[in-house]
């Protein structure tokens, strides 16, 4: 059985080709599928029927406001994630006790110092973050709120943050949580500020280091002194001498910061706001940086917010893209950066761009583009507006566009699950499972993100993996997740069977191939509920169902 599933694999990959090809106009049931594989993260069944029926314009309009959907389901399994429990400081009093145990370990000369599983703490956090996976999951699968749950993953990747570097276990999060979300369809100049003083990112992109050359803080100067993310010298031994003080104010200042750090001034043009081709050059890079200094973090042990410190700031002036920030001020001006960077022609370009990516074409029409470039003026860069115009546009209609995208990894699992009516657990099983197709959440090392582009997650490696998943997940073999097959598909026989499955999975879009191999594979089975389950699992894993 497996070499034959195998096979078909391999089959079902290469039939993928041409699946756009010209047909004609959408009907209301197709409108309708479109708009749940686009706006949403798939159809549940029954799902499309009712959409068409109350009309996709009106579900689309619903979708742009998310705070009047009622979300009581997801609410009540989100009281179940104890994750949610915790907020910044907790989890930062967790990272500072596990720091702490580590150098007791290693003062003691314990050879398990480096291992991370030696301590109940680092075990409690790692748990922590896999059910923190899992609740971004289990989110997209349940919520009624499916446009919100796409913006958060698209800023999440736009404004990305490594979760495994350093104090980011602790960061993220919090990030997640009280940045990203409350955003997600508000203001993009509200998003990129609250994005910028997050701890988060000025950790994940060094920015907390960074100060004016030459400046020392205040407290450098005491014996006591240590750096934000580091360990005091001088706890322990007397203070009273005078040439072993001078030393450890000397140790103190070798630990702080030096000067400037471009890397969050750099992301910032380059990914969050210009683009790459958006006009800006290396000096405009450092005199960002030099505003943004300053722009840094509490202790761990204090919290973690966000602190601007005086001392640190470049008061000096500088020029940005031709425009004077004067002489003699604070924080304000980095605010000032941040505004204008949100109305630049650049910036309403490149991120018009990757909205009508991520909802119409890897090659987003120009026309999309320009829609989405005039409604953010119109909206002062209002994101539920740019993105209304984009659905109300013709180029997300157009059928060239439809199916024309391949799902990522956590599009297909999450899709899948929904197809199926699946129930995921609070366990981090399913997000395993997206990891180990290529996307751990949270866990992009590059500042990118993870990309949206077919090329991106289409090999063949991958659509075998996928279909292991997705013939797993109809057999009740895929942990992390419940599925009864019974109220999706009856057990009929072969050609009622795979007519069944084409209607209510895949919205009448089987391919006569894709329906000659599920025939093949299924016509020797004599159980029916095998043979329904293989079936399921095949179309799942098969080259419709990864196009969105």
């Amino acid at each position: 059985m497996k070499t034959r599933i195998v096979w078909s694999v391999l089959t079902l990959g290469i039939l993928a080709v041409g699946i756009a090809a010209q047909q004609p106009a959408l009907t209301p049931q197709d409108s309708s599928f479109h708009a749940l594989n686009r706006l949403a993260y798939g159809p549940r069944p029954g799902d499309v029927q009712r959409v068409a029926a109350d009309g996709v314009m009106r579900w689309i309009d619903r979708q742009l406001s998310p705070e009047e959907i009622d979300d009581h389901r997801l609410a009540e399994r989100e009281r179940q994630f104890q994750i949610l429990e915790y907020d910044r400081r907790d989890l930062a009093a967790m990272y500072t006790e596990a720091q702490r145990e580590r150098r007791e370990r290693k003062l003691a000369a314990d050879t398990m110092a480096d291992k991370d599983g030696a301590s109940p703490i680092v075990e409690r956090g790692k748990r922590l973050a896999g059910e923190f996976a899992e609740l971004a999951v289990v989110r997209a699968a349940l919520s009624e709120r499916q446009l919100y749950e796409i913006m958060v993953d698209l800023w999440t990747n736009h404004f990305n943050v490594y979760l495994a570097k350093g104090a980011d276990r602790f960061l993220t999060p919090d990030y997640i949580e009280h940045t990203i979300r409350p955003r997600a369809m508000g203001k993009f100049a509200d998003l990129l500020i609250a994005v910028a003083r997050s701890p988060a990112m000025l950790f994940y992109l060094d920015n907390w280091e960074s100060v004016a050359p030459g400046s020392v803080p205040p407290a450098a100067l005491r014996v006591r002194a240590r750096p934000i993310f580091g360990r005091r010298p001088g706890l322990f031994g007397p203070m009273h001498d005078p040439a072993r003080q001078d030393s450890m104010r000397r140790r103190a200042l070798d630990g702080m910061p030096k000067g400037i750090n471009e890397n969050y001034a750099r992301e910032l043009l380059e990914l969050h706001t210009l683009g790459v081709d958006g006009g800006y050059t290396q000096q405009d890079v450092i005199a960002v940086a030099r505003i943004f200094t300053g722009w840094s973090i509490e202790r761990p042990q204090q919290g973690g917010d966000f602190e601007f410190h005086d001392w640190a700031h470049d008061r000096g002036e500088k020029q940005v893209l031709g425009v004077r920030f004067p002489a003699g001020h604070g924080m304000d001006e980095g605010v000032r950066l941040l505004k204008m960077l949100a109305g630049l022609p650049a910036t309403m370009h490149h991120v018009s761009w990757k909205l009508c990516q991520r909802f119409v074409s890897d090659d987003p029409p120009d026309g999309c583009v320009d829609e989405a470039v005039a409604a953010w003026r119109r909206s002062s860069g209002d994101v539920r507006e740019v993105l209304r115009a984009i659905f109300h546009g013709p180029d997300f209609w157009a059928r060239e566009n439809v199916r024309a995208k391949v799902k990522t990894p956590l599009e297909f699992v999450v899709s899948a699950a929904r197809a199926v009516s699946a129930e995921p657990d609070t366990s981090p099983r399913l997000a395993q499972v997206v990891a180990r197709l290529g996307e751990p959440l949270y866990l992009h090392v590059a500042p990118d993100g993870y990309p949206e582009r077919e090329a991106a997650w289409v090999n063949s490696g991958a659509l075998l993996d996928r279909m292991n998943a997705a013939v797993a997940l109809a057999a009740g073999k895929l942990p992390g997740v419940t599925v009864v097959l019974d109220s999706i598909v009856a057990a009929e026989n072969v050609d009622h069977l795979i007519g069944a499955v084409n209607a209510r999975i895949l919205s009448g879009t089987m391919s006569e191939n894709t329906k000659q191999v599920l025939r093949r594979e299924v016509a020797g089975i004599s159980d029916l509920t095998q043979a329904r389950a293989l079936a399921v699992g095949l179309a799942i894993g098969g080259p419709e169902f990864q196009r969105q």
